[in-house]
This record gives structure tokens, sequence and C-alpha cells, in this order.
């Protein structure tokens, strides 16, 4: 049964803050000493394996539902061990699973090699995540323009993203991996949301070693991004937090000093808790300001969703 209620006008209402699109992916981590060469061919030692709930947007959906906010997930896992570990963690934090299929493939899985700061180097294996389709999100209509927020990745298809934008209220793109999509995607996205590697990919620009000292260049990239189309942007810039830009305006957002474990996830920490806020109705600035706080959190622990905090840990940040 659906849980969808109407307003007295006849208009379709849901209790939900956040719709997540995206992916689920049981995350394979290793830790290193060091990452091997960029060259091919070299092969370096790890601890023991240690398996994780993941993926872009079970992660988006986990941190938002753990400060708080009421979410779905609509996505696809394998009928295998990954996927019950995935429906598993999912449930414990109370995220609506009811438009999460079962697939008949292997769920997605992500191999991360975690080195000693805390940095992370991320090969992703899509599996179900690669069958969810424009049906599954056309079935699941009212449900996205009934939400206040729809948070989307690319680990899934370009054609169940852009038919999840056309249905939201308001689209959060987190375009990362960092690949072409269409200007009517990026037409949609209120905010555009990258780190800053996908800011240079998407732009095209050469990647260079910045220098010690040297200032960054996230406020241009962030103009430049707004001048493709979406309706605002957001570049994450890791410990020195953020820069948001809309309304031709740029704003420079702190993020608290810690001591970093672990990054990975660290950046839909910060996606999911952004859309929550939005989805309160906070300005968006202010929203990336508490998001910039709940990536800071998570990189103290270990893991991704196993590393997200709870309102009452941010607030003591």
């Amino acid at each position: 049964m659906s849980s969808v209620v109407e307003h007295d006008d006849g208009a379709p209402r849901h209790p939900l803050d956040v719709v997540v699109v995206g992916s689920a992916n049981a995350d394979l981590v290793v830790q290193v000493e060091r990452h091997p060469a960029p060259a091919p061919g070299e092969t370096v030692l790890g601890s023991d394996l240690a398996v994780h709930p993941g993926g872009k947007g079970a992660n988006q959906a986990v941190a938002a539902a753990r400060l708080g906010a009421r979410v779905a997930l609509l996505g696809r896992v394998g009928a295998d061990g990954h996927g019950r570990l995935l429906r598993e963690s999912l449930e414990r934090d109370g995220v609506d699973l009811g438009h999460l299929h079962d697939t008949p493939a292997a769920s997605g899985i992500a191999m991360i090699a975690v080195g000693p700061q805390g940095d992370n180097s991320i090969i992703v294996a899509p599996g179900a995540n690669a069958r969810l389709t424009e049906g599954d999100v056309l079935n699941a209509a009212p449900l996205l323009r009934s939400a206040p927020v729809v948070s989307l990745q690319m680990e899934i298809p370009l054609p169940a993203v852009l038919a999840a934008a056309r249905l939201a209220r308001r689209a959060v793109l987190n375009l990362s991996p960092a690949v072409p999509v269409p200007d009517e995607l990026l037409a949609l996205c209120d905010p555009l949301v990258v780190n800053e590697h996908e800011a240079t990919l998407l732009l095209g620009a050469p990647r260079e070693p910045r220098k010690p000292r040297e200032p960054r260049e996230p406020d241009r990239q962030a103009k430049e991004l707004l001048a493709l189309g979406p309706r605002s942007v957001v570049i994450t810039l890791g410990a020195e937090g953020a820069v948001v830009a809309e309304d031709g305006a740029v704003h420079t957002v702190p993020s608290p000093s810690v001591a970093a474990v672990d990054t990975t996830g660290a950046g839909d920490a910060f996606t999911g808790a952004l859309a929550w806020r939005l989805a309160a109705g906070e300005p968006l600035v202010e929203a990336a300001a508490f998001a910039a706080r709940v990536g800071a959190a998570a990189v103290r622990r270990a893991g991704a969703q196993d590393s997200y905090p709870t309102m009452a840990e941010v607030e003591d940040l």
C-alpha cells in the first residue's frame, strides 16, 4: 500500500524529506601503507579485507536518516549476501526500502584502498545498480514528485538519473563519478555537487599538482560550472570546506579541523546532509555549512556508513 496521502486540494503529499535515487554497494576495504604507483604493474600488500555497506545512494540515504531525516531509497541490489547486508544496514537506520528492488544479478561492489592519511582509491563494479531503469523511476513518480528533495548520483544509468531529475521538485545531483551528461540534466540541478577533481574533469582543464600555499581556484571553477547551466553549484574541498555558487555570487564555507582516519564516503555524508537541510527549507549556504560539519565528523571513523554521525555528534563538533 502506498504511503502517499493527499492534501484537501487533491495534491499528493508524502511524509518523506528526501528520496535518494542511486546505488547500493558492498564496500570491500583494504588498508595500505601506500597506494600503488600511477603506472600499472605494481603490487602492494594490504590489511585483512573488511566488508562494509556502501554505495553513493545508500550512503547518502543513511547519512540523512541518521541525522533525523525521513528518507527512501530507490535502487536495485542483488539477491545475494551483499544484497542482504545492504538491506539490513538501511533498515537499521530507518530508510524506507519500498522501492529498493531485488535483481537477478550480483550486487554492486566497490574495491577501496585506504592510505595511511585516510585518503582512498576506489574502483566500482556496478552489478545490480546498472539494472536500474527509467521504468523503475517512472513507476515511483508519485514518491518523487511529493518529496521536497530528490538526491541523485552517477553510479546508476543516466536515463534513470535524468528521469528522476525531471520528476523532482528539487534535484540535488552529486555528479560522481564525473561523466558527460546532457545540458538538460545540468539545468535541473539545484545544486550540482562535485569535488575539485570532478570539477576539473567537467570543465576539461588539465590536472596539475598544486604547489604548497598556491591559491586554489575553486571560486573560478564554481562560476564556470554555474555557466554550464545548473541553478546552483557546490564544490567540496575536503578539509577546507566547500564553495557555493548561486545567483552569480560565490561563498566559501569552512570545515571544522579534525584528524582524518578514513575519507571514504565523506562526500556522501556531505551530500546527504545537504539534501536534508535543503528539504527543511534552509538556504543553500547554510545547508552547505551544516553539511561540511557532517562531512568532517564522518572522517573521524573508518568506513562509510559506519562513520556517519548522529545529530548529537555533529552538535558536539
